[in-house]
């Protein structure tokens, strides 16, 4: 579990990992940014069974590139709540979905639909680009 504020009212919520729907303020009844981690272990529940399309981040702690598009992220995350769940994959502790995945660079971003890799695009963007990328995904028939 981990805590997102809502942006419309400021309560802090608790959201699970992996669960169905769509997540919501338990206050108001805004939909709420998703952004979680997810590993090896945890992948298959936390992105391929999720009921929203997934924007999966490969990224690493020492990736100077990934530490910079961490907030653009959260941000497309935030303005398209509802809509996507963004889950972030360390590539140092999660080598099998690396490799599984074929990361060759990071930061490597992959769009999931009902569990299928339906986009991918490799380095940072701006914010402005990434949510363009991502709506262009969700526009695409799968």
């Amino acid at each position: 579990m981990h805590t997102v504020r809502c942006a419309h009212c400021g309560r802090p919520n608790k959201l699970p990992e992996a669960s169905s729907g769509t997540p919501r303020c338990g206050n108001c009844h805004q939909p709420l940014p998703w952004i979680t981690d997810a590993g090896d272990d945890t992948f298959a529940e936390v992105a391929e069974r999720a009921d929203l399309p997934v924007l999966v981040d490969f990224w690493a702690e020492w990736c100077g590139p990934c530490r910079m598009v961490t907030p653009a992220l959260e941000q497309v995350a935030q303005e398209l709540a509802g809509r996507v769940k963004l889950v972030k994959v360390d590539v140092d502790r999660s080598p099998a979905l690396s490799q599984r995945f074929t990361i060759t660079g990071i930061p490597a971003l992959m769009m999931l639909n009902e569990g299928r890799v339906v986009a991918q695009r490799v380095g940072a963007a701006p914010a402005a680009q990434l949510r363009a990328w991502v709506e262009d995904t969700l526009r695409t028939p799968s």
